[in-house]
């Protein structure tokens, strides 16, 4: 996909990746809808704030109405509870599995038309490392990233006739709000993910893996499989 002169919608596009995935987009030519619960918060040169919540079926489909003439779709947006699930609040299972699986689910079903109408695009669902690795202490957050996966291998079959890719971005801690406890050495520059993403998109990668504990967990599902 050639990036230039691309109309793409970003999600959380206010801060961290979904921020340099805005930016790194407007750099190499595109037109962006920088999305967000709140678009007062979004302050990045060139691109056009969009209010859109990915738990509000109301704000998803106006997003949709507004941005009509999209052609990549970038589901970002995301939490993390920090929920363990035996242990959790329900609710803060709840919330990450409405944020991080239903979330992007609902965005792709709505863009999906207008991607269509418009010739053709991509999806690119951001994922994780926790896709594959499933630690008791963020159970909730690898559950929802794990369903996600699934989703996204299931949409890209599904919408492949329509002439939709779907890409996948997994990657570990990223030196943004949602990692701040973890320590610097073992986070990477969100930046640095960002331009694997975009490059990624424009080779038709269905599967990013945007760092090395990422390919060694992906490798290691590879491995255990075979034995």
């Amino acid at each position: 996909m050639d990036l230039n002169k691309t109309v793409a919608v970003v999600t959380g596009a206010n801060r961290g990746l979904g921020h340099h995935l805005a930016a790194g987009l407007i750099e190499r030519g595109a037109k962006v809808y920088a999305a967000a619960r709140n678009p007062e918060t979004v302050d990045l040169p060139g691109v056009i704030p969009l209010r859109l919540d990915v738990t509000d079926a109301e704000s998803i489909t106006a997003a949709a109405q507004i941005a009509s003439d999209v052609t990549l779709v970038v589901n970002n947006a995301g939490i993390s509870t920090s929920a363990p699930l035996i242990g959790g609040d329900i609710d803060d299972v709840r919330r990450e599995m409405d944020v991080n699986f239903y979330g992007p689910l609902a965005v792709t079903r709505a863009f999906a038309p207008v991607v269509e109408n418009n010739g053709g695009g991509t999806v690119l669902n951001v994922l994780s490392v926790l896709s594959w690795f499933h630690p008791a202490a963020l159970g909730s957050y690898a559950s929802s990233k794990a369903a996600a996966w699934a989703m996204t291998d299931a949409v890209r079959e599904e919408l492949a006739p329509r002439g939709i890719a779907v890409s996948a971005l997994h990657v570990a801690y990223m030196d943004t709000d949602m990692a701040a406890g973890v320590p610097a050495e073992q986070k990477i520059d969100p930046a640095d993910v960002a331009a694997q993403a975009l490059d990624g998109i424009e080779r038709g990668l269905a599967e990013i893996l945007a760092d090395d504990t990422t390919r060694y967990v992906k490798g290691s599902l590879s491995s255990s499989n075979s034995e």
